[in-house]
């Protein structure tokens, strides 16, 4: 059977609160700069029992920043070992969220000492904590025709180009990588298809595509670009983060209907 592209939903905290904000605006230097599409009045743990109750797999919590730990634990325990967590992973701390209950911890910025990757760190983390529990992040910004890792909440550019080498070298050591395209994170303005049809190619594990989704018809232009084999997440353009061009129950009766068939 061939592989389909799913709908993987995410729930992004910021201060403490689930929010949908523009990726390229954060900042640590100006953090007033941050642009924010949505502020949940909702806690962490009705997005997660929501995602529960659908039976939504693999879906990622991700702490933008200090003051999330506790919002971040409020999720995982309302579905323990179905979330996946990032921001802020250490080889230090990575067990212990795996202990607070999530399935997979999701690591960046400590994989580049000043903005270079370490291959050795990478593989230190995958030998501790398991390859099947770790996933990699290597969202990317555009730079002179190529997908430049940038780290740091995307402040930061690293010195590693996405491309198939990295790709094939990273997939020794995790189960899955998560992409945002933080040019246009937040912007409901498209998806980058050049960078999802070239992680269609490069991945041979499982691959979760971030960025611009506005449209429900997203979820076939991905799996058209990438043969099923990189899934998507919906953020700023969802209704149940105060958009309007995506319906939550359209992506769940999508789902649904490719399950059937």
């Amino acid at each position: 059977m061939s592989p389909r592209t799913k709908f993987r939903p995410c729930i992004d905290l910021h201060n403490g609160q689930v929010k949908q904000i523009i990726g390229g605006t954060l900042s640590d230097a100006s953090p007033d700069a941050v642009v924010t599409n949505f502020v949940s009045l909702l806690p962490p743990s009705h997005y997660a029992q929501l995602y529960k109750k659908h039976n939504l797999l693999g879906a990622h919590v991700i702490k933008l920043g200090p003051n999330n730990d506790e919002a971040a634990k409020e999720a995982l325990a309302a579905w323990p070992n179905h979330l996946q967590v990032g921001g802020g992973i250490t080889i230090e701390n990575a067990q212990q969220w795996l202990d607070y209950g999530a399935s997979k911890v999701i690591v960046t910025s400590w994989l580049f000492p000043d903005a270079k990757f370490s291959e050795g760190r990478l593989r230190q983390l995958s030998e501790l904590i398991g390859k099947d529990r770790l996933v990699v992040d290597i969202s990317c910004r555009r730079q002179d025709n190529a997908w430049i890792v940038a780290m740091n909440k995307w402040q930061t550019f690293t010195d590693t180009v996405v491309n198939a080498e990295t790709i094939t070298l990273m997939s020794q050591y995790c189960s899955e990588f998560l992409v945002h395209a933080a040019d246009v994170e937040g912007l409901c303005q498209g998806i980058d298809e050049d960078l999802v049809k070239a992680l269609g190619e490069w991945c041979n594990i499982p691959c979760v595509y971030a960025g611009g989704a506005k449209d429900v018809s997203d979820l076939e232009t991905v799996q058209r670009l990438s043969g099923g084999k990189v899934d998507l997440t919906y953020g700023s353009a969802l209704d149940i983060f105060g958009g309007t061009l995506v319906k939550f129950s359209d992506l769940i009766s999508l789902m649904e209907s490719d399950s059937d068939s």
